[in-house]
């Protein structure tokens, strides 16, 4: 609502006259703030009044479904998107893994029921490597569950698909690379 105290005071005040020329009133015990910055001490003295009840500030709030923090930190709602995937995964993981199913139906599968549900609101995130990294981990134990285990020429043996076959297998965008492509868009 404004870049100093001063105006989100002057703004509150606006609000709050502009609904109740509507007929509406704003309700101090449901109304929080947050402030959004990189110091932590940012927005500690500011006190917001509405008809003599202070509002509450929060650290963090959920808006259209993601969470959002003080310090703009998108980790926690990383981390809370991939277990989302990860619910998600296990409960199609039996149809991933079924010989009955084509391994483009089970791809399929994978774009439409499991990465949607991951990268929702992927256009605010702003990745680090750890979190790339978790996105790609996510993203190759899924799919070596659709295209299974092969076995070793050498030795005969049964074993996962390394990263190297997985990308040869799934030749659509990296994870990582449909992020960063939302992003731009």
């Amino acid at each position: 609502m404004g870049g100093n105290v001063d105006t989100v005071k002057k703004n509150a005040e606006v609000l709050v006259a502009a609904t109740k020329e509507n007929g509406l009133e704003v309700n101090a015990h449901k109304t929080k703030y947050m402030t959004v910055s990189r110091d932590q001490n940012a927005g500690l003295i500011l006190g917001i009044k509405i008809d003599n009840s202070s509002i509450e500030r929060v650290e963090e709030f959920k808006y259209l479904g993601t969470t959002l923090t003080n310090q703009n930190s998108i980790q926690e709602e990383n981390k809370r998107r991939l277990k989302l995937g990860n619910a998600c995964y296990y409960s199609v993981q039996n149809l991933l893994s079924s010989r009955l199913l084509s391994k483009n139906l089970k791809t399929k599968m994978y774009r439409t029921i499991i990465l949607p549900v991951v990268l929702y609101g992927c256009e605010i995130w702003s990745l680090t490597l750890r979190e790339e990294r978790r996105l790609r981990v996510f993203k190759n134990r899924v799919l070596r569950r659709v295209f299974g285990s092969r076995r070793d020429k050498v030795t005969g043996e049964w074993r996962k698909l390394h990263n190297e076959e997985l990308r040869e297998l799934y030749s659509l965008p990296n994870i990582v690379r449909v992020v960063k492509s939302r992003r731009m868009r």
